[in-house]
């Protein structure tokens, strides 16, 4: 439950005094620590924050020594210990002990280039009042969010789009290709949002406004155009675990206790591991588990805490679990879901908050940026396959990558061939790894209604994809396009946000992730995909920096993907779980909403109720449907009164 948000005003007086007696007025759901506001001139700038670092400062904005600055600040610079010796070995005095001091300090220093500066996850607004210029920021992997829109000659912002709404006047629309975007690639391209007129600011980007323009510009890319490094196997690991391990000494930077998440997999257990070498004293971690065993991985969690010997908590999850708390997940993710996934995070975030914890590090971006997903298996074995494309032994390398796909496993191999694009055009698209996942998910457009498909039109977002690649893209080796793809699109827009900051800041849980320092995915850009994938080895170079900081059983295991039902948990023996399932998906209620085919949902509830709903298809339909209709009737129908589940808000509003 942190964030910012402000209003800059360019109208009248009038207009100031109505946004300074509505910021005053209007900070509401705060933090449990920390929340104020500032309203000075023609500007107004609230925030809610956690107390982590200097638990006696932040109260309000932060104001330089003159005043002529005031910042508003969600996150943590991670490196500020650093950045504070150098400017006060410029001559800076600091009256506190925090972070967002240390960005006052270094914008005076060196303005909007200060940002490049920093190390950790952000997003902050500055203003400057002797330039009367707004400057607003996000982290570089975009962990923190930052919206804005204009309204009646205002540029209002904030860390979530209901501190938007909130906004005296606000009428919130569906945007339509926004929601096209997100029912292909499970995310919107920035600044694109499935709110019409209201947009995001994307990760690595800054924004100012002044004399009533608006200027938006990037500080930082992930470039494969950089070139590999030589490095042998033994050099290239001692590096990566050197990288991993500052990046995870300093974010326990921290004034309260710090725990992790610990799955059960690679990447959780050996940030853990290197925790443990920090402290002495028992680290808590926290885990999920699942009532249905194709999803659970306590096995795996609990050979990692044995061999970690951590204060551990687990959480079980049920469908009946998920089933209540979605309405309250998708009114924390403000947009449709298309999988059950974040709801179990949601409730790990809960018992970390009832265990009295409000940090918690975990092992995300590693499978990003060091080659761990199945997507990038999936890509090589089709190349494999598309070079003797009459293969019959081939294919069922694929199936062999999915044994959790029955649906798949029964397919002829003319079937799977089209599908997973193996033919000698389909090697030449550059969206090649990814074509079999957004084409499936866009299927689920077919349900659209007759009048959502003709005002989407011909639009692809595709090709905007395409249009947009950065140059030299064509030039970059197959696993590194592969790899552009999945984090520059799915994991700010899915990831980070609906199973990161949203379902972690709804208990007001501050995830930290040292695989997304930035030191850490510039090393990664430059390792040998032959060292990050050996043969079909997910992950090779970090299982062998891992060495015998984590369990054998742990390092050598098959990745299992983090997997959460998704039908059946909305469904039980064909029945509706909770009330407000059967009311959504009702005839009436699909066709006033006017989102999709009532007839053509009706046909897919019956498969549901009859058992004969099966594959990813139909659970991506479903939880789609259904996240949807919640989306529209709490933030589209009925704004600022919910209608299902606990109203509530993780990050301040105006």
């Amino acid at each position: 439950m942190c964030g910012i948000c402000g209003v800059l005003s360019l109208g009248s007086n009038g207009t100031d005094a109505r946004l300074i007696e509505k910021m005053i007025g209007t900070i509401r759901h705060r933090g449990p620590d920390e929340s104020g506001i500032h309203c000075s001139g023609r500007i107004g700038l609230g925030h809610a924050r956690l107390s982590i670092i200097d638990l006696c400062g932040g109260q309000q904005p932060m104001p330089n020594a003159d005043g002529s600055l005031w910042i508003s600040f969600n996150g943590e610079i991670y490196n500020y210990v650093e950045l504070r010796k150098d400017l006060e070995r410029q001559g800076h005095q600091f009256a506190s002990h925090s972070d967002t001091e240390v960005i006052l300090h270094l914008y005076e220093e060196e303005g909007e280039e200060c940002v490049r500066h920093f190390n950790g996850q952000w997003a902050f607004a500055i203003w400057d009042s002797r330039k009367e210029r707004l400057f607003l920021s996000r982290d570089r992997l975009g962990v923190r969010p930052l919206y804005y829109t204009w309204k009646d000659n205002c540029f209002v912002f904030g860390s979530e789009i209901k501190a938007i709404l909130a906004y005296p006047g606000m009428s919130p629309e569906i945007d339509l290709i926004g929601i096209d975007q997100l029912f292909t690639i499970w995310c919107t391209l920035p600044p694109r949002t499935v709110f019409k007129g209201i947009e995001e600011l994307p990760p690595a980007s800054c924004l100012t406004v002044e004399d009533g323009r608006v200027r938006r510009w990037t500080y930082w890319k992930l470039d494969y155009g950089v070139g590999y490094e030589n490095w042998a196997e033994e050099e290239c690991a001692t590096k990566l675990l050197a990288s991993l391990t500052e990046a995870t000494r300093i974010r326990l930077r921290s004034d309260v206790p710090v725990g992790a998440y610990l799955s059960g997999g690679l990447d959780s257990t050996i940030v853990t591991s290197i925790i443990r070498g920090f402290t002495d004293t028992p680290l808590k971690t926290f885990s999920i588990s699942f009532e249905n065993a194709e999803f659970d991985e306590r096995k795996f969690q609990n050979e990692a805490v044995q061999f970690l010997n951590t204060d551990h908590h687990e959480i079980r999850i049920s469908g009946q679990d998920i089933a209540e708390v979605f309405p309250e997940v998708v009114w924390h993710a403000e947009k449709p879901l298309l999988r059950s996934a974040p709801a179990p995070l949601y409730l790990l975030s809960k018992l970390v908050r009832e265990q009295s914890y409000k940090v918690v590090l975990s092992g995300e971006g590693a499978d990003e940026i060091l080659g761990g997903y199945d997507i990038y298996k999936e890509a090589k074995i089709r190349r494999f396959w598309a070079a003797q494309p009459e293969s019959r032994i081939r294919p069922f390398l694929l199936k062999r990558l999915y044994p959790y796909l029955n649906n798949l496993h029964s397919q002829p191999v003319a079937y799977l061939k089209a599908f997973f694009h193996v033919n000698p055009v389909d090697l030449r698209d550059f969206l090649f790894s990814h074509l079999p996942r957004w084409e499936l998910t866009a299927r689920i457009k077919a349900l659209f209604s007759e009048d959502v498909r003709s005002a989407i039109g011909s639009y692809s977002v595709l090709e905007e994809i395409r249009d947009s690649l950065p140059p030299g893209f064509a030039k970059w080796d197959h696993f590194a396009q592969a790899q552009y793809l999945e984090t520059s699109y799915l994991f700010p827009g899915y990831i980070l946000s609906s199973q990161g900051d949203r379902v972690g800041m709804a208990h007001s849980i501050e995830g930290r992730f040292p695989f997304l320092d930035h030191r850490v995915v510039e090393l990664a850009v430059r390792i040998q995909p032959t060292l990050k994938m050996r043969v079909l080895n997910e992950k090779y170079i970090l299982k062998r920096a891992a060495g015998n900081l984590v369990p054998a059983g742990v390092r050598t295991r098959k990745k299992q993907p983090y997997r959460a039902p998704d039908i059946e948990s909305f469904f039980a023996s064909g029945k509706p779980r909770e009330a407000y399932v059967q009311e959504l998906l009702e005839p009436e209620r699909l066709r006033r909403n006017g989102m999709f085919n009532s007839n053509a949902v009706g046909k897919l509830c019956e498969k549901v109720r009859s058992g004969a709903a099966m594959g990813v298809k139909d659970n991506m339909a479903l939880t789609a449907i259904l996240s949807t209709q919640l989306w529209i009737e709490e933030f589209i129908n009925t704004p600022g009164h919910r209608s299902f589940g606990q109203r509530g808000s993780h990050h301040a509003t105006i």
